[in-house]
Order: structure tokens, then sequence, then C-alpha cells
């Protein structure tokens, strides 16, 4: 009978340790979901760029509502918490929860790289449907592993085009053209191949290199151009559609996996609207930009056939180069090209 009794008194104790634990893990995950986090969103636009508008009216909105509060959202454009590769290193070391970074991080993943090479997209459609389909997360697929961030969602910036101080007819008026680019390999050989003076800069300091005539120019969407005022210190614009550039909304995987599923959720979803939303917004407003940017004194001009050639065949060797040191892309890149006649 004692034995019995021992083992009773075994088996109630061990039935009041298991309630005892549920009890507590019950408590931790209430704790956790009733937690309220504040994320600061960092990005280099300007406050009347898409990107920032679509932040604002659909992310912060969404996530907010959405979260029934338990999600906080704080904007912080034009550079705030510094430089590209300053905000997106903060990301990375989660100082910053999220951002909205270009592709800086190619250095370190060379895929990331790919959707930035030259005349690689024929137009908005083409590159929407690559950036935001199976072969966008194919890309993004070493983010996590590598950087330490969770990709969201594909953004853009738009088609890249070159403004400067006197117009550009021909590849010799490339010759001495002291040209601000970013600092990143892809940027900087394009601008060479064309003959050019490249000048890397951040973002952030354009306007003053522009205005005090330390480059002559730069290359950037136009909603840019305009959002940034750089139209103030220029007098002509290039349609040469020679690069897309897209974003990327980013999160500190540390910082996601604090979330709870639900959040996550409410986080994704609110991204993903505020990415398309952008999209459309962008896509919208060149006509709008490019009447405003009119209005304002600049000259607008398309290459002729013979300057988009020559500075497509100008290009080939940064190819060339990419294929030589990331061989495993071809294929990928091979695909992209075949999706423009989709």
């Amino acid at each position: 009978m004692n034995g019995w009794k021992r083992f009773t008194r075994g088996i109630i104790c061990s039935l009041i340790l298991i309630v005892l634990l549920a009890g507590c893990a019950s408590q931790a995950d209430n704790s956790k979901s009733g937690q309220t986090h504040r994320i600061k969103v960092a990005h280099y636009f300007a406050a009347n760029h898409p990107q920032n508008i679509a932040l604002r009216e659909k992310f912060k909105d969404m996530v907010e509502k959405n979260s029934k509060g338990t999600l906080k959202v704080d904007i912080y454009e034009n550079s705030k918490l510094g430089a590209e590769k300053e905000f997106y290193d903060g990301v990375r070391n989660g100082t910053i929860e999220m951002g909205i970074p270009g592709m800086i991080m190619q250095a370190d993943i060379p895929k990331m790289a790919i959707p930035e090479l030259p005349f690689l997209f024929k137009d908005f459609k083409h590159a929407k449907t690559v950036l935001q389909g199976p072969i966008g997360k194919e890309l993004t697929s070493e983010m996590e592993s590598k950087h330490g961030v969770r990709v969201l969602a594909w953004s853009a910036n738009g088609f890249r085009m070159i403004s400067g101080n006197h117009p550009i007819t021909k590849m010799s008026d490339f010759k001495g053209f002291r040209l601000r680019m970013p600092n990143i390999p892809n940027y900087i050989a394009l601008g060479k191949s064309w003959g050019a003076n490249v000048t890397p800069l951040p973002i952030s300091e354009v306007f003053t290199a522009l205005e005090q005539k330390v480059v002559d120019g730069q290359e950037n969407p136009i909603a840019t151009l305009r959002a940034s005022g750089w139209y103030e210190v220029q007098t002509h614009v290039l349609e040469s559609r020679h690069m897309f550039s897209p974003n990327v909304y980013i999160i500190n995987k540390k910082f996601w996996d604090k979330l709870t599923p639900e959040q996550q959720k409410v986080i994704e979803e609110a991204a993903q609207a505020a990415a398309d939303y952008e999209w459309k917004l962008l896509e919208q407003s060149y006509q709008q930009d490019k009447k405003f940017l009119q209005e304002n004194g600049l000259k607008f001009q398309s290459p002729d056939e013979q300057l988009k050639k020559e500075m497509e065949t100008a290009a080939n060797p940064i190819y060339e180069e990419f294929y030589r040191m990331n061989p495993s892309t071809k294929e990928l890149i091979q695909k992209i090209k075949a999706a423009a006649a989709n």
C-alpha cells in the first residue's frame, strides 16, 4: 500500500506541475501577444516621393489599425537615420526595425545585383512580373541567412535617366561629363563604359554637389529628380531608361521573431499592399513628373536609335564580367530576359 500511495502522490504532483507550467506558458504567450512594439522604418526618399506616400497612406495605417494598436510605425524619410549604408546596417544589427534600401547588399549577395544590370527590363510590367514572382523570391533567398534581414516585398524606384547641365545627344557628349552615381560597382562600370567621369556620392549629397558644380549631372528616375528638388540646378534630361532600380521592404529577423504570428501577418500584408500602391503611384506619376519638370525649365530628349544602341553596346562588358564572377547567375538572367515576351 505504501508503494501505491507513493505512486499516486507522484502522479498527482506531476499533474500539478504540468498545470503550473501550462499556466506559466499561457501567461508568457499572453504577455507576448499583448506587447506593443514601435517600428522605425528608414529610407532615403523625399517626403513627397511615391515610396514615402505609400508608406504613410498604406503601411502605417494598415499596421496600426490591423494590429489593434500593438504595433506603432514611425517613418524616417530623406535619410534622417543615415544614408543607405547606415540605415541598412542599422536594420541588420537591429537598431532600426525596418528599412527600404536599394540593392546595396549586392556586394555580399551577388544575385541582388541582377535587377540593376543595364538595359535588362523592358517596362514596368516586365519588372513587376519578375520581381514579385518566383524569380524575385530566388533573388532574395540568401538575405536572411547572410544578412539577418527578412524581405517583405519588392517596391520600385523606377527607370533611371540622366539629368545634366547640357544635352547629351551622342556618345562623345559623355567625355569629361562628371556624373554622380551611387557607390555600387555596376553603376560605376556603366558610367565609365560611356566615357563619363564617375563621382560616387550618397543621395543626400547630390543637391549640393550639383549646385556647387562638383558634378555636372546625375542619373535617377525622374520622380526622384522632382521630389529631391534637383531640377533647380539642372537643365536637361536624357530619357535613357538605362537601368531599372527596385527597392525592398526589409525587417530585422530577430525583431521579426519576437512578434506573434498575427503581428507578422499584419506586417506582411501591409508591406505588400504598400509596395503595390507605390508601383502604381510611380508608374502613373511619370507624365505628371515630366510635365512638372518641363514647366520648371528642364528640356527632355529621347536618345535616337544610334545613341541607344551605342549605350547598350558599351554596357555589354558589364554582363561579361558579371558572368565571369558569378557564372551561376547566367540562367537566371536569361529567364528575366525571356519574361519580357510574356
